[in-house]
């Protein structure tokens, strides 16, 4: 009767994850969207009017104009994401921000029935596999939104996946993939095309340690010498000594084979299709060439590390671990369940995580690659400390379906809770906004664009505004002093190498700063600028100076944002 009972409950409960997982990730989809959605909406909308046939846009042809549209500085940009803003645009252009909303909850649902999936395809296990997909949605739920590195989140997760099945099958189908995948990324979001290559390295690495420490070098230089013996020692010598080395070597491999089971920690396994993962990470390269941005796919990741942006951004920002809990959860169950447990962790898999923690410390941004990455390792290693677990105990086909009917009803329960959960975020997010009035200058951007631009026109218009809201700003068609495409506004990326090697440029990013923190002089900075306009926070210390200054006239305030003119005589007009 029991085994009746827990294969309707499998059944039943296998629909429940997959819907279960559909909700959830929904439920962590944000409704309001986030600075850089806004300019990636106009950037593709530029591309769309610039580009007269899409044939431009082959790398062998004119590619794209490499210029800003949008501040009044006269930058050159590198698109970083070109397609996944053309693409954003065109959904914008027909669907409004309901269909990007949709779309990013598509793609959030994607990722997390990708993720539940190759779970199961890499570890056979649907119920840890579900608890760690609802565990890495909720560690992501800060990084979902509709920017392009959703997009990427995806592709490398598929990445992963056909990276261990070539390893297993060596199917050229899934070498493919990994250069399509390659190529996507380079046009969708360059500026992590180099870390999709840090993903075949621990695998590569896996196979070149284990190649060099098991070698069989004796015999193997005593079979390549023989050759130079053969007419010496005559064919069937000849023969009897290179079957006898070669029985030898086959012996010495069994040894290996056989001392790899004697690890205390790490499993060992010879990856002999791995090698192979060299040749496709090469042809991968190549497809950085593929793009109408030139270089820029091998470019971007050095000169925004050689920046100061990273310095000031706080997603790049070096990790504090105790101000963040997902982190330390991570660790804890990682370490946890390598130090108190039999398991052991593949040496491909020990080099990923610390490649990943290392990356995490030195950048939060790539906390999100250590959960998305990780929770592959991390499902590998809770199923072998099942499979352990289920070692030590011996119990009758009785006992046995007896235990998977009560673990069908925890994870029934477990179903219930994620859903309540789900249901609970998704009715607090249902009256947000899809853009938030209290972070973006809504008003404001109305009465610029009615009563300022008529007067002053778009080109003698010089407005000082904010990083945090600046996309929004020329979302609405204002030409803005700087946002959050921070690398536009860096000398690394708007100027030249000096004979020093270092860039000569508009270093626009850290004058904002230094104003925005009041270590620089407002006003000379202004006058550099030739400012007409200042938009700031109502509550910013910058608003508070511009308030008591005679040279400054308050023209418009709301709740949230004011806006200052620079009185006509400390600015000279054209």
């Amino acid at each position: 009767m029991n085994t009746k009972v827990n294969k309707v409950l499998k059944f039943f409960i296998e629909i429940f994850f997959i819907i279960t997982i559909v909700f959830f990730a929904w439920s962590m989809t944000p409704k309001t969207f986030q600075n850089d959605t806004f300019y990636t909406i106009k950037i593709g909308e530029v591309i769309q009017n610039t580009t007269q046939d899409v044939k431009d846009l082959l790398p062998w042809n004119k590619g794209l104009d490499m210029k800003d549209h949008f501040s009044y500085h006269n930058l050159p940009y590198t698109y970083p994401h070109w397609l996944y803003d053309f693409l954003t645009f065109k959904i914008y252009s027909v669907y409004g921000f309901n269909g990007l909303y949709v779309t990013t909850c598509v793609l959030a649902i994607t990722l997390g029935l990708l993720i539940y999936f190759i779970n199961i395809k890499l570890n056979k296990n649907h119920n840890i596999s579900f608890l760690i997909t609802i565990g890495t949605i909720y560690c992501l739920k800060h990084f979902i939104a509709a920017r392009a590195q959703l997009v990427t989140y995806l592709l490398f997760v598929l990445a992963i996946f056909f990276i261990e099945m070539f390893i297993k099958k060596k199917n050229i189908l899934y070498a493919i993939g990994l250069i399509v995948i390659s190529w996507l990324i380079a046009n969708l979001h360059c500026a992590v095309w180099p870390f999709y290559f840090v993903l075949f390295m621990p695998y590569i690495a896996d196979w070149a340690c284990t190649g060099i420490a098991t070698y069989d070098y004796e015999n193997h230089i005593k079979k390549f010498f023989l050759r130079f013996k053969k007419k010496k020692l005559g064919k069937d010598e000849y023969i009897k000594q290179r079957e006898t080395l070669k029985e030898k070597i086959m012996e010495h491999d069994k040894l290996v084979e056989s001392r790899f089971c004697k690890t205390n920690k790490i499993e060992l396994e010879r990856k002999k299709n791995a090698k192979w993962l060299i040749v496709i990470m090469i042809i991968c390269a190549f497809m950085g060439l593929c793009t109408p941005i030139k270089d820029v796919p091998y470019t971007y990741l050095i000169k925004t590390m050689q920046g100061n942006t990273t310095e000031s951004i706080s997603e790049h920002q070096p990790l504090v671990l105790v101000s963040h809990e997902n982190m330390i959860i991570i660790l804890i169950l990682v370490f946890g369940t390598l130090i108190f447990s039999r398991a052991k962790i593949r040496l491909c898999d020990f080099y990923m995580l610390l490649g990943l923690i290392a990356l995490s410390f030195f950048s939060q941004r790539q906390i999100s690659m250590l959960v998305l990455i990780g929770n592959f390792i991390l499902v590998r290693l809770f199923c072998k400390v099942i499979r352990n677990i289920k070692g030590l105990f011996k119990v009758d086909e009785s006992s046995k379906e007896e235990l998977k009917l009560l673990v069908n009803v925890f994870m029934i329960a477990i179903i219930f809770s994620m859903s309540a959960i789900a249901a609970y975020e998704g009715k607090t997010k249902k009256n947000d906004p899809f853009v938030d009035e209290t972070s973006y200058p809504v008003a404001a951007a109305e009465y610029i664009n009615r009563e300022l631009i008529p007067v002053w026109g778009k080109e003698k218009l010089r407005l000082y505004n904010e990083y945090n809201y600046g996309s929004y700003l020329l979302f609405q068609g204002i030409p803005v002093f700087i946002d959050s495409r921070a690398d536009l506004y860096a000398p690394e990326f708007n100027g030249q190498k000096n004979e020093s090697g270092k860039y000569e440029g508009n270093d626009i990013f850290s004058d904002f700063m230094g104003v925005n923190s009041l270590s620089m002089d407002y006003e000379e900075k202004f006058s550099e600028y030739r400012i007409t306009h200042v938009i700031t926070c109502e509550n910013s210390k910058l608003s508070s100076l511009l308030n008591k200054d005679t040279n400054y006239s308050l023209i418009y305030s709301d709740e949230y944002f004011k806006i200052y003119e620079r009185v006509r005589n400390v600015y000279e007009q054209d």
